[in-house]
């Protein structure tokens, strides 16, 4: 797919090769400083966001299964999601058929 010329809603004019409607200077103005959304790109921060997990709590009540189905969600975030609960003393709900 060939670059193309995009310009944003906020008139940030940028170049993409991909489907993707996001404008990567709007994404890199909204990530987060602190927090463990600041710990993941924009596409898995976008993913959380969209399921409404904006804090470390809201994450501690799914399951590990439910996240990584998420779009824009892939397994090099996990690393980062599981040391971010740990911190907290928290981790990810239980699967169904596990025995933790």
């Amino acid at each position: 797919m060939a670059l193309s010329q995009r310009t944003c809603n906020n008139g940030h004019q940028y170049y993409k090769s991909s489907d993707c409607p996001n404008c990567p200077v709007c994404e890199a103005e909204r990530k987060p400083e602190n927090g463990f959304l600041s710990l993941l790109a924009a596409p898995a921060r976008r993913a959380l966001e969209n399921e409404g997990i904006r804090t470390i709590h809201q994450l501690a009540e799914r399951r590990e299964s439910e996240i990584l189905k998420l779009h824009g969600m892939g397994k090099a975030s996990l690393p980062k999601l599981h040391s971010a609960l740990k911190e907290h003393g928290l981790r990810f709900q239980p699967e169904p058929n596990s025995k933790k």
